[in-house]
């Protein structure tokens, strides 16, 4: 299921959107298998255990990525292929400023060029590594997607965290959107 030209014939299956992305969680199409397809946990895409080094392929399958349960597939109106994914589909690569305090707006770009600004509908989460308690933060993206944050994009929001009491804690955290994300316990 993995040959050569089964990544051309997913593009090729890929309906032209007049604008915004493809209606993905709508179609229901037969699983057809998994296919030699992995995003690294840097962001790079892999096809046959080679990256793939043309940018815009990449964001147009970013389009079709779809997450159930805990796999991850490509889906077309007439396809469903399973791929494998080593952390998040996206990388949050870049962060933008707005304003400040609570009025602060944090505007993310990812890997595939996609811009989103955390709030309440794209928030934002740090899961800790129970054996390095090395910090792991996402951001939602869409539907079930995240994209975790780079690790010099972190460092910016480490920058931009203010101190505030949840549940009798102090946190460290940052403001976007008028929520607050907490990020870690103060020390």
């Amino acid at each position: 299921m993995s040959g050569p030209g089964k990544a051309n014939d997913l593009l090729a299956q890929i309906p032209k959107a007049e604008k915004g992305l493809p209606p993905v969680h709508l179609w229901n199409p037969d699983f057809c298998g998994d296919i030699d397809m992995r995003i690294a946990r840097d962001g790079t895409w892999y096809y046959l255990g080679t990256p793939i080094g043309r940018k815009p392929m990449v964001k147009l399958f970013s389009t079709i990525i779809r997450r159930d349960g805990d796999d991850y597939f490509l889906i077309t109106p007439v396809e469903k292929v399973g791929i494998k994914v080593d952390g998040a589909p996206f990388v949050a690569v870049t962060l933008e400023v707005e304003g400040e305090g609570e009025a602060q707006v944090l505007r993310f770009t990812t890997n595939v060029d996609e811009q989103l600004s955390a709030g309440s509908e794209h928030p934002l989460r740090v899961v800790i590594d129970p054996q390095t308690q090395e910090p792991a933060p996402y951001v939602h993206v869409r539907s079930n997607l995240e994209a975790l944050v780079h690790r010099n994009v972190f460092y910016q929001l480490v920058e931009l965290a203010v101190s505030r009491p949840i549940d009798g804690q102090n946190w460290l955290g940052v403001w976007s959107g008028g929520v607050f994300f907490p990020i870690g316990l103060e020390p």
